[in-house]
């Protein structure tokens, strides 16, 4: 496969949920492909399969295009009607990336940090991988890019049965950060049970002796009894 040997400028985060949008509808809906500026409007700032949801404006949205235009990695077309401007994208070629891998960027630059299920199972649509194993080598492979990596594996959080990953398309993610906060509060937390539990145990060493001295004590006299009591 390959792979670009240098990675473009990183990209807003505006500009990567433009970019996810155009790869989703591209294979979703292709007879409204490529797609004009409302309905990449809709696609931008709609309710579901979005995470987070955002309310981009109109010329926000066009601003961006133009920016993305710029790179190459956005094309202009007025399509078969040649009446109203209609937009494409380029990432693939830009980026060098294999249709599979384009799939599971998309995903992420749409919904955010997912599993490898997670994943398998969104990009259904964009691209069907054979089995779980398949998505990892993938991810994998976007991580080791000669240019840089692209995606990231998250530390495992409590409970979790899986990793999750991120797109490093945007730069390092706000997720890998709170992550590594997380990490040190979960051992700043340990550190302090462990001291807890040091303590009670000496406290309940301590409550040990003194039971067992206040036995000593009540038998000694009971012994001096009995042994007056013999004399006699």
């Amino acid at each position: 496969m390959t792979l670009a040997s240098a990675p473009p400028q990183e990209l807003s985060f505006l500009e990567s949920r433009i970019l996810g949008v155009l790869i989703e509808k591209e294979k979703t809906t292709p007879d409204a492909y490529p797609l004009t500026l409302n309905s990449l409007s809709a696609g931008c700032n709609q309710k579901t399969a979005r995470e987070p949801v955002i309310h981009a404006s109109d010329s926000e949205l066009q601003t961006t295009l133009e920016e993305l235009r710029s790179r190459l990695l956005v094309l202009e077309t007025y399509g078969a009607s040649g009446r109203v401007l209609r937009y494409a994208q380029n990432f693939a070629k830009v980026y060098g990336v294999p249709a599979a891998g384009v799939a599971l960027l998309a995903m992420l630059m749409l919904r955010g940090a997912q599993t490898v299920s997670e994943l398998r199972a969104n990009c259904e649509r964009l691209y069907r991988f054979d089995d779980a194993s398949s998505v990892e080598a993938y991810l994998e492979e976007l991580t080791a890019r000669s240019g840089g990596a692209m995606v990231i594996k998250l530390p495992k959080q409590p409970g979790s049965r899986e990793h999750r990953w991120v797109h490093l398309l945007c730069g390092a993610p706000e997720p890998l950060q709170s992550g590594e906060a997380q990490a040190t509060a979960s051992g700043g937390a340990n550190a302090e049970l462990a001291e807890r539990v040091a303590r009670l145990e000496s406290e309940v060493l301590e409550l040990r002796a003194a039971v067992q001295a206040l036995a000593g004590e009540k038998q000694a006299p009971l012994a001096v009894s009995e042994a007056t009591a013999a004399e006699r």
